[in-house]
């Protein structure tokens, strides 16, 4: 069973319609949307500011996602693939949007729809990706926009989690 836990008063809200693996952990302020998935041993963790995610986002396996205490929250948007062992911390993402494994997105920075972080790549606090772009390196920089089959590929990874998550006997 997922360790979902109360900090100073305040819990995470989880719809029904979400799966959390069993080793996954959701702590504090959390506010999740309907079908998101939190998979193995990813960890949100609410206990210093406010994360809000939306719709149908997948935080895969090893996933870290945090927030600056009276600083930086946390805000993801619906649609939303963060790849396995990805640090998310202190930042908005907008919907539809893929951020690699590996990747680590810093405080203050903004993902805009339609956006993919490559795996391993580094956004650097208060960075702005441009919508519709594909960032990579360390520190992220702009590679290209990204194609029709790109987007697609966004919200089919989003599409898909949402059946897997329904695989879990």
């Amino acid at each position: 069973m997922a360790l979902i836990q109360s900090i100073k008063g305040k819990s995470p809200k989880i719809p029904a319609s979400c799966f959390l693996a069993n080793n996954s952990t959701v702590v504090g302020e959390v506010n999740m949307g309907e079908n998101c998935s939190v998979w193995y041993n990813a960890v949100i963790r609410g206990d210093v500011n406010r994360i809000d995610i939306g719709h149908s986002t997948n935080i895969q396996d090893g996933a870290i996602v945090h927030c600056t205490y009276q600083k930086a929250s946390t805000k993801i948007g619906n649609r939303v693939s963060i790849g396995h062992k990805a640090i998310v911390h202190g930042c908005t993402i907008h919907d539809d949007v893929l951020i690699g494994m590996g990747a680590i997105v810093m405080d203050h920075a903004v993902i805009e729809s339609g956006s993919i972080i490559a795996a391993g790549a580094i956004v650097t606090a208060g960075k702005r990706v441009e919508a519709n772009s594909i960032y990579a390196g360390i520190p992220a920089k702009k590679l290209k926009t990204t194609s029709k089959e790109n987007l697609e590929m966004i919200k089919r990874t989003a599409k898909n989690y949402t059946i897997y998550k329904t695989w879990i006997d």
